[in-house]
């Protein structure tokens, strides 16, 4: 990527300061002459604050996941069980979140991880994430519109109105978001997703009050649950059962796809750096906070729901077998099973409102990640063309395309078919998370080879070099296990397809391009680990002026402080 494209992306007003003070700080002459030669019409707008980057991370990942994935998740192996998975993969997701995050305030790259995998560890790496990353999101995202109608359907049957007219809807409505600017989109997903960290909440602390017994029915559930029918089921399958120890660590194993599916996105933090005002500061603090809060709402909710509702409930049973809708959601069936009236009602209306949000962010991922493709050369290049607001139109207009796979739906043959692409999806997230992973151990490497400091870093990861290497053990341990249940008593081919499709797809990205374009791995002593950050350090400096000044002219009140160190971490 060139550092014309780059800077572009600071905005006018920041290049031109660049440019007036380029005597004042250290370019070779290649940088200079490319600093006068910014292309216009390729430059995304850095209108994203931090509280918009945690929202759109959060936006991503906190969905229906939670709300409906985790009654699959309960019925497959038992609340304990769950109940771990959760904690397990959390922790391997926190690996990749801190790896991200140190790679990302050396310098933040607007083609993400992308970038990093092609300047650290091979370009053919790079180009195969970044394509295995973008068919990730054009898969997820009709598949979000794909839900959205569904849950339309607890209200308005299909035979009344074909679900075809609500995508359609929905599809409208975050395409106009997603052409209006960054700005509004971010602060358009900063208060959809305030309202559903407010929602889950709710649920939290309605899951604990049922489980103390506060309930219409005023039964005191505790770990009742937990002892009878029991924490952990042992794996059952069309009848067929594997019993014992045996059979609670298959069903154990089983539920870890379903934890990954529901991090999933989590990562997509590093994609917004382009448009981050001051990422040094507001990506890892957004990393860090995102990532606590993802895990207590996630980890929280799953333990109090295990409270509430046993793993044989013929309720949830019906529920992990129901459309997308509340009727499909456990948490409904905690609350029919305290005699709570209305509240389903609501809760399908959340759920709505979570799969309006994804869908949201998910067709902005899309977006940046071919803009990032086309800016780092792995794409062509009519893909990075922007409007005067900064928006990537032709990356959108593409990506836009492959939302009419959500009409296979409105054919109810047809959606079956369609509702294996979610096992897709997962193991095209893992395999991101296997590069970012393996992107960082080569930056290690490359620091220590050049002489650099790991403790002079802006952000250092914790718990490095052995919790990269780890976390990417687990991770590819993951992917290979992800489906293995296919292999259970029958081989179910669908499902044996579906669910590692990523893997031959991803290698003949890399291998083909690097065949192609024979490209080599770069060594850590010649990995760049230093264009365009001296541009990057000065732009810093530019916005933390400006900010200090902005500051004295405006200053916050008594009243912001207190909100900016309470609730604002929340939000």
């Amino acid at each position: 990527m060139s550092a014309n494209n780059y800077l572009s992306q600071s905005g006018d007003v920041e290049k031109n300061i660049v440019t007036e003070n380029i005597n004042n700080v250290y370019y070779d002459d290649i940088v200079k002459e490319e600093l006068h030669e910014a292309e216009a019409g390729h430059e995304l707008k850095r209108d994203l604050k931090a509280r918009h980057i945690t929202m759109i991370a959060i936006g991503g990942a906190l969905g229906t996941g939670l709300i409906i994935g985790s009654g699959s998740a309960l019925a497959t192996a038992g609340p304990a069980a769950v109940f771990i998975a959760y904690i397990f993969v959390g922790l391997v997701v926190y690996m990749v979140m801190c790896a991200l995050g140190e790679m990302a305030t050396w310098i933040p790259l607007p083609d993400g991880f992308s970038g990093y995998s092609s300047r650290f560890v091979d370009p053919a790496l790079g180009f195969a994430v970044g394509w295995t990353y973008f068919f990730k999101y054009i898969i997820v995202t009709p598949n979000q519109l794909t839900a959205g109608a569904l849950v339309i359907q607890y209200w308005i049957s299909r035979e009344k109105v074909n679900p075809g007219v609500w995508i359609t809807i929905i599809f409208i409505i975050i395409l106009l978001i997603n052409l209006f600017g960054v700005r509004f989109f971010g602060e358009f997903e900063f208060w959809l997703s305030s309202i559903k960290i407010i929602t889950v909440i709710g649920l939290i602390l309605l899951t604990l009050i049922i489980a103390l017994g506060g309930g219409p029915d005023h039964d005191r559930r505790g770990f009742r649950y937990w002892k009878n029918p029991g924490a952990f089921k042992e794996y059952t399958k069309n009848n067929h059962i594997i019993p014992g120890a045996e059979g609670r660590f298959v069903s154990w194993a089983a539920v870890l796809v379903t934890a990954v599916f529901a991090y999933l996105g989590t990562e997509l933090v590093g994609v917004t750096v382009g448009e981050a005002q001051n990422p040094r500061r507001n990506i890892p603090r957004a990393i860090k906070l995102t990532f606590y809060r993802i895990m207590i709402f996630y980890v929280v909710s799953v333990f109090f729901l295990g409270m509430c509702v046993a793993y044989d409930d013929k309720k949830l049973v019906f529920a992990s077998n129901a459309s997308t809708s509340a009727s499909a959601s456990p948490f409904v069936v905690a609350i029919e099973n305290a005699g709570i009236k209305v509240l389903p009602q609501i809760i399908n209306a959340a759920i709505l409102l979570f799969i309006f949000s994804a869908s949201n962010s998910d067709l902005y991922i899309a977006t940046r990640t071919l803009y990032g493709l086309s800016v780092n050369g792995k794409a062509p290049k009519f893909f990075s063309r922007t409007n005067r607001m900064g928006v990537p139109y032709v990356a959108l207009g593409f990506s836009s395309l492959f939302c009419a796979l959500a009409y296979l739906n409105c054919s109810s043959s047809s959606a079956k078919v369609f509702g294996y692409f979610v096992n897709v999806v997962s193991i095209l997230g893992l395999l991101t998370w296997i590069c970012i992973l393996v992107t960082h151990i080569y930056f290690m490497r490359a620091l220590k080879a050049q002489g650099i400091d790991r403790d002079t870093l802006v952000y250092k990861a914790p718990f490095q070099p052995y919790g990269s290497y780890i976390s990417l053990g687990f991770c590819i341990l993951i992917a290979f296990i992800k489906n293995f249940t296919a292999f259970v008593f029958e081989f179910d081919k669908t499902n044996f397809i579906t669910g590692y499709i990523g893997i031959p797809v991803f290698l003949a990205l890399l291998f083909g391009y690097k065949i192609i374009m024979k490209t080599k791995g770069i060594p850590p002593a010649e990995a760049d680990l230093h264009s365009l950050k001296d541009i990057i350090d000065r732009e810093e400096e530019l916005f933390l002026e400006n900010q200090a000044r902005e500051r004295e002219l405006h200053p916050p009140s008594k009243l912001g402080r207190i909100y900016e160190n309470s609730i604002g971490l929340l939000f």
